[in-house]
Order: C-alpha cells, then sequence, then structure tokens
C-alpha cells in the first residue's frame, strides 16, 4: 500500500504558475511510475504527465506540453508538476497516482493503482 497526499493547489490568475507536490508514504516510491492526473466536473478523469521510476522517460498531454513539468525526488519521495502560463480550462482538481511498473502506464486512469485524495487548481481569466 502506497498512501499519497498531494498539496500545492489554489487559485491562481490565468498566466500564473503553480507547483503541486505529492508526498509518497514509502520508501519504494523509487520503483513506482508516478502521475498526475485532472479532472473537469462531469468529466473522465485525465493523464496530465506521467514519468518513470528514474525519471528517465516522461510523457506529457498535448494540452499541456510546454507548459508543465513533472519531475521527481526519489530521496525525499515526492513527485511534482510544475505548471506555468496557466489558462483558466487549466481548472480541476488534481490527482496524483502511482504504478508498480518500471515503464509508463497506459494514460488509463484504470492502469494505474493508488492514488492521492486531491488538490483544487482554480485559474480565473
Amino acid at each position: 500500500q502506497v498512501q499519497l497526499v498531494e498539496s500545492g493547489g489554489g487559485s491562481v490568475q490565468a498566466g500564473g504558475s503553480l507547483r503541486l507536490s505529492c508526498a509518497a508514504s514509502r520508501s519504494s516510491f523509487r520503483t513506482y511510475s508516478m502521475g498526475w492526473f485532472r479532472q473537469h466536473p462531469g468529466k473522465e478523469r485525465e493523464r496530465v504527465a506521467a514519468i518513470t521510476p528514474g525519471g528517465v522517460s516522461t510523457d506529457y498531454a498535448d494540452s499541456v506540453k510546454g507548459r508543465f513539468t513533472i519531475s521527481r525526488d526519489n530521496a525525499k519521495g515526492t513527485l511534482y508538476l510544475q505548471m506555468n502560463s496557466l489558462k483558466p480550462e487549466d481548472t480541476a482538481m488534481y490527482y496524483c497516482a502511482a504504478a508498480g511498473t518500471y515503464y509508463l502506464p497506459p494514460a488509463s486512469s484504470s492502469a494505474w493503482t493508488y492514488w492521492g485524495q486531491g488538490t483544487q487548481v482554480t485559474v480565473s481569466s
């Protein structure tokens, strides 16, 4: 069992930046692929970014490429999402997720095993 706790959400104006963090409960964090998802009201959860255990490979949704950066600090057991040039359409609940694979799992939320409780990001125009 891996417990994940997100932080860093909040309200920001369009064009601003936020950095989300996700702290993991286990030292085995370094063996998990990690991802950030978001969910708009009434819509399915979508993967925003993902990173392999060693941080060598990353993947981004087209809607955030060039604006968001995923990273991890395995020594601290923490995952990050740096969000720049935020847009109103980035408003959503953001979740971090973990999967016990050395490769990036599919983007479908069903491929990910552990989830945090979410942190709200609100971008005003």
